[in-house]
């Protein structure tokens, strides 16, 4: 759950369950930050408690807040909450800023759904050797702690740093705890430490700061060795260096990275499982942007836990605002960021039934790129049209897509965020039909099969945790050439029970045989004690909307080509012609309808959507 960190920290520590967190840096150029937002995705995984995002350079730097750019400090703070539902904490320094300046930025931060703060003083710029604060400016983190909690009270949570050798500026490691005991007392909620290199140096530091009467959580930072470079990089910046015998064994393996990790994980994990057994609640990783490592680590210790159970079948956001937000258009199945970002600034969110407090401002997809390889970098555009090819036919496109169904060399769809299948897909019969419908034309992507009455925690189609019982319709959405289409609506009469909405990209083609614009519920859960929660729904208001989005990633695809050639002339040709349909029903009667395409049209031969045994 969103809020101050502290308030679950206190929980952990209280049930005795460790956990960890993870520290990122801001990456320098725009497809830094896709490849760093895809990390975040496959950190999260792990159910991390938070992670950190630390700070531009040069203090009050003004890029490490602009929200506007990709690569800033809030920039990614914010999109880990917002689009990547996770906790997140911001590095702030106040090293050559004004008060006005520090407050702007945490008025950012608030703004932003960011709610804790990681008060630091920062290095002063290095072009100046004697460097003086500016005359309205905090010289040190204390008077930062105090300046955040003056303007704002108690609604950030506070970390400062602790360093468990000393800081670099001070004489000693008691007079750095002096100036620690400061920062608590100013509103510091805990304590996270720079690096060390052995279990004694850290629990020595944490009993001199009891005995000045410290008492909130002190969270050991461990930085896993992974190379040569990066240990001499970091004890440089840290003014520390390494024991001996550490140092000595790097060097002896300075031409194997790999060896040095594995060193590094393994020297890690054993500090980790020293400090444990001294009782310390939980870890605190600088991952200096990488995950191999960490997670290594993390499952030594058993803290690496994979979550099985969805809070609900979408990505939830960890922003407050957000909080009570449970119902959600299924056409955003595939594309959970690209709905966050558009409906990111609605003052009120679903909550309990899709349409009593929806609003219609969808905004527009401004910013997308930063979470997919749709950034416009010469790589990502190569990286596409090596997956992709220059298709001549529109069944040269049909191919991609099966490709993508089965995994050979086409590792994403501009549908579809994820590099891979859901396993709702993969797990079902589903898999290999819709290999057969692609194979066909018929260019699927989003869909989901029939549940009835299965337990929430199941481990494909399970969500909202233990308990309950979870169901869904039959749901499958596709683009589809006229000619298919109008041959498709014929059968369909024979079929009452099934519903759809069908739309050409400029919406002059708009066919459904629904009377109303309701709603209609496709997922749902009951719950002992609660009312019956609908967290999906096919919205007949929304789907214009999306269709407009589908319809775009179309034109994105063929601007990978020349105006004039052939491959750009088929893409502009689906993107024209097809529409774009999706078929709902409460009954397997989907299964017998194109039972009956068999025979009555050549190009559904052979096919079923939805076998007889997707229901349990």
């Amino acid at each position: 759950m969103p809020g101050k960190l502290i308030d679950k920290i206190n929980e952990k520590a209280e049930a005795r369950e460790p956990f960890f967190s993870l520290e990122f840096f801001p990456p320098r150029t725009v497809a830094g930050g896709v490849n760093l937002f895809s990390r975040l995705d496959r950190m999260a995984k792990g159910a991390p408690l938070f992670v950190d995002i630390t700070w531009g350079a040069g203090g009050g730097n003004p890029s490490a807040v602009d929200p506007e750019k990709p690569t800033s400090s809030l920039a990614v703070a914010q999109a880990a909450i917002n689009y990547c539902g996770l906790d997140a904490m911001l590095h702030l320094t106040c090293a050559g800023a004004t008060k006005n300046e520090i407050t702007e930025i945490l008025h950012l931060a608030k703004k932003h759904g960011i709610r804790n703060i990681l008060a630091l003083r920062g290095d002063p710029p290095s072009t100046e050797a004697d460097w003086v604060p500016p005359e309205d400016g905090l010289p040190f983190a204390t008077d930062l702690v105090k300046h955040i909690r003056s303007e704002f009270g108690d609604y950030f949570g506070i970390c400062v740093a602790g360093y468990p050798n000393g800081h670099p500026d001070c004489v000693s490691v008691d007079e750095d705890i002096k100036y620690l005991k400061e920062k608590v007392d100013a509103g510091a909620d805990f304590i996270i430490t720079q690096l060390f290199f052995d279990t004694k140096t850290f629990l020595e530091f944490v009993d001199k700061c009891r005995a000045v009467g410290i008492s909130c959580p002190i969270i050991p930072g461990i930085l896993p060795i992974q190379s040569a470079a990066s240990l001499r990089h970091l004890t440089k910046l840290s003014k520390l260096k390494p024991p001996s015998h550490i140092a000595e064994k790097v060097k002896q393996m300075k031409e194997d990275d790999r060896a040095i990790r594995e060193y590094g994980v393994e020297i890690a994990t054993q500090m980790c499982i020293d400090l444990l057994e001294a009782g310390v609640p939980g870890f605190h990783f600088y991952t200096l942007n990488r995950e191999v490592a960490t997670k290594e680590i993390l499952k030594n210790l058993g803290l690496w836990k994979q979550q099985k159970c969805k809070q609900l079948p979408w990505l939830c956001s960890a922003n407050d605002k957000r909080q009570g937000e449970d119902v959600r258009p299924i056409f955003w199945q595939s594309r959970p960021k690209s709905y966050l970002m558009r409906t990111q600034d609605w003052d009120d969110f679903p909550n309990g039934r899709w349409g009593d407090s929806s609003s219609p401002a969808f905004g527009d997809l401004k910013g997308y790129h930063l979470f997919t390889s749709g950034h416009p970098t010469k790589e990502a555009q190569e990286e596409k049209i090596r997956m992709w090819g220059f298709p001549q036919t529109t069944d040269d496109v049909n191919e991609v897509f099966v490709r993508f169904i089965t995994g050979q060399g086409v590792s994403r769809l501009p549908w579809v965020e994820e590099s891979e299948l859901d396993s709702e897909t993969t797990n079902t019969p589903l898999f290999n039909e819709f290999m057969k419908l692609n194979l066909n034309g018929i260019l699927t992507i989003n869909s989901q099969p029939c549940v009835n009455a299965l337990p929430s925690n199941h481990e494909v189609h399970g969500w909202g945790g233990d308990d309950g019982y979870v169901f869904q319709k039959c749901y499958v959405e596709f683009f589809i050439s006229p000619e298919i289409f109008e041959e498709l609506l014929e059968v369909l009469k024979e079929f009452p029970k099934m519903t759809y909405h069908a739309m050409n990209a400029d919406g002059s083609v708009t066919k459904t045989n629904l009377t109303s614009s309701q709603p209609n519920a496709v997922t749902w859960g009951v719950f002992p004690g609660k009312e019956i929660i609908q967290p999906t729904v096919v919205d007949p208001i929304s789907f214009p909307i999306w269709k407009d989005e589908a319809f775009e990633l179309w034109e994105e695809w063929g601007t990978l080509y020349d105006e004039d050639s052939v491959s750009r002339q088929v893409i502009d040709y689906i993107r024209k012609n097809y529409l774009l349909m999706n078929i709902v029903t409460t009954t397997l009667s989907i299964t017998r309808c194109l039972k009956c395409l068999r025979c009555s049209l050549p190009v559904w031969k052979g096919l079923v959507l939805l076998p007889d045994n997707i229901e349990p």
